[in-house]
């Protein structure tokens, strides 16, 4: 490793908190109380799915306290099964428990998170999975349940809220300039399932649309680039120099080493010019999101 460069390894999955198993427990209360309306109502958790307009899927992982049920759902869930305001009265408790989880990244994540919220400018170059900070909350879920050794349930929601939180810096002023270059393989890659992919498309489709984020598809009919030993983040934070962060495996490293850090910036510059434009770029994802 070179001189003025900072390596951090993955070690474990971090230490769950009480605020992450308080949060846990009020979900699997919730949980507990709609299957039980549900029963009492007559419906199937397919049938109770497809009349609020979501999959058997989540309403399962709903049920069992493994997802976060969001305010919409608990307002139409308690209107279509008549609980007279019983799911409703949640929704305040859950936004809070949600809050107190939000921020807890894990230990080997928090010195690049601490950076990356005063950053005025970020360039992501991804080529496995859509880059934390433009994910939904169902691909980032996949991503994390998918991880082996096997993450506990507590852990897997701890690290989607965090990952949900980062993205506030998307749409809060001032802020930062983000540029990313994405592989057109991610984008056709079927995390999650049809449902989930269609999904994380729209978004990224939303994103491209801001002023201050730029998305460019890296096309597969692209035969050599400059960074074909994979994928990295650059990152400038406010009055500092330009750092790099790559993440691969166990192993996470945080690079400040000015030479480093130039070589990725001119291989990011390279990438970017041999990437489709913006505008091809968002007609690309309309083009994935049309087919079946």
């Amino acid at each position: 490793m070179q001189n003025g460069a900072v390596r951090v390894e993955l070690t474990g999955p971090a230490d769950d908190s009480d605020e992450v198993e308080d949060a846990s427990d009020l979900f699997r209360v919730i949980g507990r109380q709609l299957r039980l309306l549900r029963e009492r109502a007559g419906l199937t958790q397919k049938e109770l799915g497809e009349q609020l307009g979501y999959s058997e899927e989540l309403i399962r992982s709903l049920e069992r306290g493994r997802r976060t049920p969001q305010a919409e759902f608990l307002d139409a869930a308690d209107e279509l099964l008549g609980a007279g305001g019983l799911l409703r009265a949640a929704t305040e408790d859950v936004a809070r428990a949600k809050a107190r989880a939000r921020v807890k990244h894990p230990a080997w994540f928090r010195d690049y998170a601490k950076l990356e919220v005063d950053a005025v400018e970020i360039s992501f170059f991804s080529t496995l999975t859509v880059p934390g900070l433009l994910q939904t909350e169902e691909y980032a879920r996949t991503t994390f349940m998918a991880r082996q050794p096997l993450l506990e349930e507590a852990t897997i929601e701890q690290r989607v809220a965090a990952r949900l939180a980062r993205q506030e810096i998307l749409t809060g002023w001032p802020s930062p300039m983000v540029s990313v270059v994405i592989d057109e393989s991610v984008l056709r890659r079927g995390v999650g399932g049809h449902e989930v992919r269609q999904g994380q498309l729209k978004h990224l489709k939303r994103l491209g649309q801001l002023r201050s984020t730029t998305i460019q598809v890296l096309p597969m009919a692209c035969e050599d680039h400059a960074a074909l030993e994979g994928p990295f983040i650059l990152l400038t934070p406010k009055d500092r120099p330009q750092l790099a962060y790559v993440e691969v495996q166990s192993v996470n490293r945080l690079i400040t080493d000015a030479e480093e850090v130039r070589i990725l910036a001119a291989r990011y510059g390279s990438i970017r010019g041999q990437a489709l434009n913006p505008r091809e770029s968002l007609a690309l994802i309309e083009q994935l999101l049309g087919e079946a």
